[in-house]
């Protein structure tokens, strides 16, 4: 585990260093895309700024509201903190600020949406590697697997000789598998189609990895990712299901010309 590297005197927290690859990986995604579809490439800075902006505000938000208990009788200071971000308080807040950025465009359109769904699932990716690499906590439970692993020199370091589940690992696999596929049916299915792919397969991940997270149980033996998880995954194939009702399965096909 390596929190953070030293260069020249300064230190740099490495899940920083990751956090700020993802965005740069998002934007190579976006400007590609946006090539392909004749968009001005110059607005892959302004949705990855949206994106940053909005991402930022609303995972602190969320850490907030999740948190208010703990952070009530410091409500300003837990507010500018610069620890405790929420990934689905980020994704939302992310949303929202793209969405308004496409607004003011007037690029409010289904194959925008699409884009920013790889974009997203490869950004996750990165991020999680960030996360394995500093050890900040986002590991499993106890495990005794051959690939299970200590972190005893993260940032929540794990006590001596224990191994967990390296649910980071797994997540930056899975979602990496899931950009490539998104990325490959960007011009094989229609518009739409793999902003709902999106939502389904990454909440169902986000779903079963959680079974093995160290994350607390909230609400009918479920973690409160897993219920963020069971909405995502709601809306996905409710969205699938509607489009296939329409036309069957050829209505997930490009229209031909």
């Amino acid at each position: 585990m390596k929190p953070e590297i030293h260069i020249l005197g300064i230190s740099i927290k490495t899940f920083g260093v990751m956090f700020a690859l993802g965005f740069l990986a998002c934007g190579a995604v976006v400007a590609r895309r946006l090539r392909e579809m004749d968009k001005p490439v110059d607005w892959a800075y302004e949705i990855v700024f949206a994106a940053l902006v909005g991402g930022v505000v609303g995972a602190r938000a969320y850490y907030v509201i999740q948190n208010y208990g703990q952070v009530k009788h410091n409500l300003l200071g837990s507010v500018f903190s610069g620890s405790g971000l929420v990934w689905y308080g980020g994704a939302i807040g992310g949303a929202i600020g793209v969405t308004l950025w496409m607004r003011w465009r007037g690029a409010l359109e289904l194959r925008m949406f699409d884009m920013c769904a790889t974009a997203l699932a490869l950004g996750y990716a990165i991020g999680r590697i960030g996360c394995q690499v500093s050890g900040d906590g986002d590991y499993g439970i106890r495990s005794s697997l051959p690939w299970a692993m200590g972190y005893p020199h993260g940032t929540v370091p794990t006590p001596p000789g224990v191994t967990v589940q390296p649910t980071p690992i797994y997540e930056t696999v899975t979602m990496c598998l899931l950009a490539y596929v998104l990325w490959h049916l960007r011009d094989r299915v229609r518009p739409g189609v793999i902003f709902a792919l999106y939502l389904l397969l990454s909440g169902l991940e986000r779903f079963l990895v959680e079974f093995i997270r160290r994350n607390s149980e909230v609400f009918a033996g479920l973690t409160a990712p897993q219920l963020e998880s069971v909405a995502l995954i709601v809306i996905g194939a409710t969205w699938l299901f509607v489009m296939m009702r329409r036309g069957g399965a050829a209505a997930l096909r490009p229209a031909t010309a």
